[in-house]
């Protein structure tokens, strides 16, 4: 190949490649206090390549993940363990999770792990991801590498004694 062509080909890579980094920038993210938790980084580097149809990307902090682009799945790792809590509760998949739906106005949920030390908090779009779907992607990591506290979801019903009969 003469010179001036291979020049021109390298020109023309060199100017292809900003625009396919665009494609594929990292989603930048905050860590969790304990995000350095041996059992934190056993989960982030197990990780699934897809949830919901939504492929990953990189993240910039430790025991982040992030899926879709735009992103529609942020999920971090080394939060401290919820206490008893209002929010639903709802076991799945071997995992319990508070589900808040706060910001259900703006398509999000945000997903809790209770019982698990220390804790993973999902954030989803929900017009884009499954709440079910991320569930069944990262339960079985969660409850292989998350020791469980032994707290549990329980119904409201379960918390407060019922009256009891009078004689």
């Amino acid at each position: 190949m003469p010179r001036s062509s291979r020049l021109l080909a390298l020109l023309a890579a060199a100017t292809l490649l900003p625009g396919l980094a665009a494609c594929s920038t990292t989603v930048a993210m905050q860590p969790a206090k304990n995000a350095n938790d041996p059992a934190c980084a056993e989960i982030t580097s197990r990780l699934p390549q897809t949830i919901s149809g939504q492929n990953r990307r990189w993240t910039d902090a430790q025991s982040t993940g992030a899926w879709g682009d735009p992103t529609a799945i942020l999920m971090t790792c080394g939060l401290e363990t919820p206490g008893p809590s209002t929010l639903p509760c709802r076991p799945f998949n071997g995992v319990d999770w508070l589900v808040d739906e706060s910001q259900a106005a703006e398509n999000r949920y945000t997903l809790t792990t209770f019982g698990r030390s220390p804790a993973v908090q999902v954030y989803l779009d929900y017009k884009e991801a499954s709440s079910a779907d991320v569930a069944q992607a990262l339960g079985p990591l969660i409850s292989q590498y998350l020791p469980s506290t032994g707290a549990v979801c329980t119904s409201a019903s379960d918390a407060t004694p019922s009256p009891s009969p009078t004689p």
